[in-house]
């Protein structure tokens, strides 16, 4: 900048208050006005003035929610939500502690805050002077000139034209022609419909503008786009109108009035005080009565002076900073030094190295804390001597220095638990889960770990099914940097050691790197949850969900040992006369669990059609193989399957369910995944308790083993036909919706429509097609599936597939656009606006791209109806308490809750579940809860 150029900032107020209100949990004044987004707002905006220097300032907000905008377009940001009850009264508060600060406050109505941004920006820069908008948000891209650029609030970093260009493939100038036909499905601006953001740029980029390219429409090559263009002409210039910022709205305040001054003496202390923010007082070097006074001799265009932050040095806010070296703290007065600085910081990553995977049974070995990149540190907590010093003749070697676990526990706990300092993990559950218990040798509870942000969740937030989102994976993609990996450090096979016992330089340089690329990835993942459009999924779901599973895993679920083991000697019975049947069958004995000497009898001996060899030679037995052979007749493969299920049912849930019993308590404690799936549906381990034969005796058998404390019931809530549900919502199907409506059976209707029976006359087998069908829809099933399922020809199959489009056409249209959406986007949509992306589906390869065809008709209901009971699941804890009741929740199967409720509260718990169930979202059509209960998880069914 030239010297004593006027620089004019501008901060996007609402970003700040959202930011705020989301990243911190509810907190209240004395008085009980909420203050939440207040203490978050104004941190941030201390911390700010500290590091920014201009000669002018403003923070500029929204006056209301209507502007000029919505006499061009009602439906503009119409679907957005009212501000959530506590966050209103706390607007008025945040733009009192934005004077307080001495920083000008501007809102008109009529306009946004980004129409009063542009018109500024344009007025100063028209006379010369610099202009910084402190803002993410991409509708404010358009502004961005030789005198005007962004700057990131999170990263620290300023958005010119080249991250312009990389963001919408064109130029500034250019930005508001490319919104125009991609639209914003944030703000309901309509755009053009099929047209998205990389082919809106290369349009852009050939014809010049918008008017140039409508006015060529009729000579676009492609069909589809051609028709989109011509038929939404109109609709294209109203979404033009609505993303152009109105750059020559009026000035609220003149810009002298602007200018950067010091807060008044005491009034910034008194807003602080009466707020009860004793924590921001001392941050800000304001714990007396008044503020600081102004230099005498500042210089014109000096920075805001007065504000006295513990601001870090410069190099540690650098994204770029180098890993490492780190600090190993192993005494007190450090660690109350790394401590002091996380909370003057107010965000600080923090990761546990413990002994074991189950979080539930883990010790700490240390912690590692991070505050800035590249600015991190490791505190071993139960390290002991390295392996192999000392011998029999020395006395045993000493553990190294570290500070005692229980000194250490409480001089973290402090910070830890501190709603003004904000903790970033990865995987936060697990680490919860290991502080929530008490660590320490008399010590009463754990550490109850808040405000937190997970970056695990909030990369599987955005981006479920384009790749995984573990901590190594996500650096290397997003950060370019491969961390240290376990066995650099413990070693592999039987040279690996405990990670208690790696010396403490290499174990610091591995553990504070972990918390060092957490913050790292928070820093850049964070402002991208708005743009995104995931903001809502993390906030509203993913990120709440943490605590509900925390809880439902540390419940866990009794099991009834003496069954488990009745049904083990059952099962082990069964397998023995299948055994001996397979043998008879074979007309000698072998090793049924071999697939190699199956493969041999099946297609050497008996010389079976359909056999296929392997890469290694091996005849394939797998289940596909063996069911197709029976289908065709046969008799062996057909028993060894039902072997193989009973032996897989053994393994896993009856010798498994009894290795991880749980002593201390009867119970099994599941660990729910949270970023695995494609869809967003959770996944169970240790055991797997998602995978329970629903239908079949013997999963009957194994769910009778589950059973309730004395005293309590198991009651079971299982969603009914939840994804048909949402496929007649989403392809808006009439019969269907009908059907829902009346609570009649969709199987049987959907019977009678495509085979014209009469309502009263459909059979069992009519209705079997039927809901094989109705089923089959939502997978993508094609006619040979159908043929398979049903054990028909392939042309009758492709019969019932046609009559069934042809009675309900609106499926087949919304098939087909989501395969198009898939396509256009390598995404599709839940309808909550959630992104699952589709691997494959621009692929080559016609299996290839099949598959992914199928996963992008199915992963809006999947993903619906996962998204459907995560919200029940955030819901009900509440519910519970506020109904004074007692359940817990233990279990969550696909579309199924299981609780576990005192016999005297059934009647009120189910109704208060049912409740929340059928009141979480509103569909075209009716959800609806089916409820049972029992001693056990089969009679609950």
């Amino acid at each position: 900048m030239v010297a004593d150029q006027p620089h004019l900032i501008l901060v996007d107020g609402s970003g700040y208050i959202f930011r705020a209100f989301h990243a911190l949990p509810p907190m209240t004044r004395p008085d009980g006005v909420p203050v939440n987004a207040v203490f978050g707002f104004t941190g941030m905006l201390g911390n700010f003035l500290t590091r920014h220097a201009g000669s002018h300032i403003a923070v500029v907000f929204d006056h209301s929610r209507n502007t000029f905008r919505n006499t061009i377009y009602a439906d503009y940001k119409a679907h957005r939500p009212e501000p959530p009850p506590e966050l209103v009264p706390q607007f008025a508060l945040i733009r009192e502690a934005t004077a307080a600060f001495g920083v000008a406050c501007l809102e008109l109505e009529n306009f946004e805050a980004d129409d009063l941004i542009a018109a500024y920006a344009k007025a100063f820069s028209a006379e010369g002077g610099k202009v910084t908008i402190v803002s993410s948000d991409k509708d404010l891209m358009q502004l961005v000139g030789p005198l005007v650029q962004l700057l990131d609030p999170i990263k620290q970093k300023p958005i010119r034209e080249p991250e312009v260009f990389e963001k919408f493939g064109v130029t500034p100038d250019k930005v508001v022609e490319v919104q125009a036909l991609a639209g914003d499905s944030t703000d309901n601006v309509p755009g053009v419909p099929g047209i998205g953001l990389k082919t809106a740029a290369q349009l852009i980029q050939e014809y010049g503008d918008l008017e140039t390219l409508l006015a060529s429409a009729e000579q676009i090559k492609q069909p589809k786009r051609r028709e989109s263009l011509v038929n939404f002409a109109e609709q294209a210039r109203i979404s033009r109108r609505l993303v152009q910022l109105d750059a020559d709205a009026p000035l609220p305040a003149p810009i002298d009035s602007l200018l950067a001054r010091a807060p008044e003496p005491g009034r910034l202390s008194g807003f602080l005080r009466d707020q009860g923010f004793r924590s921001l007082q001392h941050r800000l070097g304001l714990d007396g009565d008044g503020a600081t006074a102004p230099p005498t001799s500042a210089p014109r265009f000096a920075p805001p002076p007065a504000i006295l932050m513990k601001a870090e040095p410069a190099a540690t806010l650098d994204d770029a900073a180098p890993f490492g070296p780190y600090e190993t703290v192993t005494d007190l007065a450090t660690l109350e030094r790394w401590v002091a600085e996380a909370q003057a910081a107010g965000t600080v990553a923090v990761d546990t190295e413990t002994d074991s995977l189950d979080a539930l049974h883990a010790k700490l070995v240390g912690v590692s804390l991070a505050i800035a990149p590249g600015r991190a540190c490791y505190i071993p907590l139960a390290h002991g001597p390295k392996p192999g010093t000392g011998d029999m003749l020395e006395a045993a070697p000493e553990a190294p220095a570290q500070i005692p676990l229980r000194e250490a526990l409480s001089a973290l706990q402090p910070m830890l638990e501190d709603p003004g300092t904000l903790k970033i993990l990865h995987n936060a559950k697990y680490d919860l889960e290991v502080l929530g218990r008490p660590q320490a040798e008399g010590a009463n509870s754990g550490i109850d770990v808040s405000p937190v942000d997970d970056t695990m969740l909030i990369s599987y937030s955005m981006d479920a099914g384009r790749h995984g989102h573990g901590m190594d994976e996500l650096s290397l993609r997003h950060l370019g940097h491969s961390p240290m990996t376990y066995d650099q450090v413990t070693g592999t096979g039987r040279a690996r050691i405990p990670f208690a016992q790696v010396e403490l330089e290499k174990a610091t340089a591995y553990a504070a790197e972990d918390a060092d690329v957490t913050l790292r990835l928070w820093r850049l993942l964070k402002p991208r949850l708005r743009t995104d459009g995931a903001l809502a999924t993390y906030e509203q779901v993913e990120r709440r969900m943490i605590g509900v599973l925390k809880e439902m895993e540390e419940a866990g679920i009794r099991v009834d040992g003496v069954e488990l083991a009745r049904i083990g000697e059952d099962f082990s019975g069964r397998m023995t006369t299948l055994e001996q049947q397979i043998h008879e069958l074979a007309g000698k004995p072998f090793n049924v669990g071999s697939p190699k000497q199956l493969g041999e009898i099946l297609f050497d001996e008996m010389k079976l059609p359909g056999g296929k060899r392997g890469k290694a030679g091996a005849w394939g037995t797998d289940a596909a193989v063996l069911e197709d052979l029976s289908a065709r007749g046969h008799a062996l493969p057909k028993t060894v399957m039902h072997w193989r299920q009973l032996s897989k049912l053994k393994s896993t849930y009856v010798e498994g369910l009894a290795a991880q019993l749980d002593p201390r308590d009867g119970r099994v404690h599941t660990d729910f995944s949270m970023a695995i799936t494609s869809t967003g549906r959770l996944s169970s381990t240790e055991p797997n308790l998602q995978n329970i034969p629903i239908r079949s005796e013997e999963g009957v058998r194994i769910r009778r083993a589950f059973v309730a404390s004395p005293g309590h019931v198991l009651l079971a809530a299982d969603y009914s036909q939840i994804e048909l549900r949402l496929l007649a919502h989403l392809a808006d199907v009439p019969s269907l919706r009908e059907a829902f409506a009346n609570d009649e059976d969709i199987h049987s209707r959907t019977a009678s429509e495509i085979f014209k029976i009469e309502p009263g006359k459909v059979d069992r087998e009519a209705r079997r097609r039927a809901k094989t069908i109705n089923f089959g829809i939502i997978y993508g099933m094609s006619a040979f599936g159908l043929a398979a399922r049903l054990g028909i020809g392939a042309g009758e199959a492709k019969g019932i597939i046609d009559a069934y489009f042809a009675q309900y056409p609106g499926i087949r249209a919304e098939m087909e656009r989501l395969k198009e959406e898939a396509r256009i986007n390598g995404f599709v949509l839940t309808p909550f606006g959630r992104k699952l992306w589709i691997d494959g589906i621009a692929s080559k390869d016609m299996s290839r791209r099949g598959n992914a065809e199928r996963a992008a008709i199915n992963a809006p209901f999947q993903g619906g109806a996962a998204e459907i009971i995560k919200r029940a699941m955030v819901r009900m804890p509440k519910a519970l308490r506020d109904a004074g009741l007692d359940a817990k929740m233990l279990l969550q199967v696909h579309d199924e809750l299981l609780f576990e409720v005192p016999q005297g509260q059934l009647t009120a718990t189910s109704q208060a579940v049912k409740e929340v169930m059928e009141s979480v979202a509103e569909l075209r059509v009716p959800l609806r809860a089916e409820l049972g209960h029992g001693g056990n998880w089969a009679e609950a069914h």
